[in-house]
């Protein structure tokens, strides 16, 4: 073979890459592709339905792999902020030990079990955070909450200094977006996985003075 031969194959080697990514799809084209991989791989089977799959502003942005613009990121607090109720009567305080089998608690939501209901989860809450320092196993995914309430000085939450850590923690708790656009937490108010008493159980865990997590 000689010089010209190899200088010819060459360029039509070259010429045949540059139509091959010339035709390559778009990222709009490969989002698309993708979504329709992801709902034809998932089926609605008892409590578990299809809408599962559906994507708001904040999953959308969040599941890209560019992070969401500073704009964008500000949008999804300012909606998620919006979302927030306070509790009936603006009791945030249930009963701790109802609130410790909560968050040691990781069932629900799955499609054997037989009811959607709030009453029916837990808080999993040991999965991504430790809890007690007597705890051997615990998630590092978000920040230990040992000594939660008592780091931050609660020592009545009926106490007006403290009515802003325990707004906080309610809002955190409630829809945790409104703080981090692209918080891993579960939106545990908004989305409907825990209801109000819940809510209030798991308050209690963190900043009654008479918790576990605060000796």
């Amino acid at each position: 073979m000689n010089r010209n031969t190899l200088i010819v194959g060459s360029i039509v080697a070259a010429t045949a890459a540059l139509a091959a990514c010339a035709t390559l799809p778009s990222d709009a084209e490969l989002d698309a592709q993708a979504s329709a991989a992801i709902k034809a791989s998932f089926r609605e089977q008892g409590i578990a339905k299809l809408d599962r799959i559906q994507q708001d502003l904040g999953q959308q942005a969040c599941s890209s792999a560019v992070p969401p613009t500073d704009a964008v990121a500000t949008r999804i607090q300012a909606e998620a902020l919006a979302t927030i109720k306070p509790p009936a009567g603006g009791n945030y305080m249930g009963d701790w030990r109802e609130g410790e089998k909560l968050a040691q608690n990781g069932r629900g939501m799955t499609w054997t079990d037989t009811s959607a209901a709030p009453s029916a989860n837990g808080g999993n809450c040991y999965n991504c955070h430790q809890i007690d320092k007597k705890e051997i196993s615990f998630g590092t995914i978000g920040p230990s909450l040992w000594n939660y309430g008592k780091n931050r000085a609660v020592r009545d939450p009926a106490d007006p200094v403290s009515a802003g850590i325990v707004q906080y923690t309610w809002a955190k708790l409630y829809n945790s977006k409104a703080y981090e656009a692209c918080s891993n937490m579960p939106r545990f108010g908004h989305a409907g996985l825990l209801d109000e008493k819940q809510l209030k159980d798991l308050m209690a865990l963190l900043l009654d003075p008479q918790s576990p997590v605060n000796q």
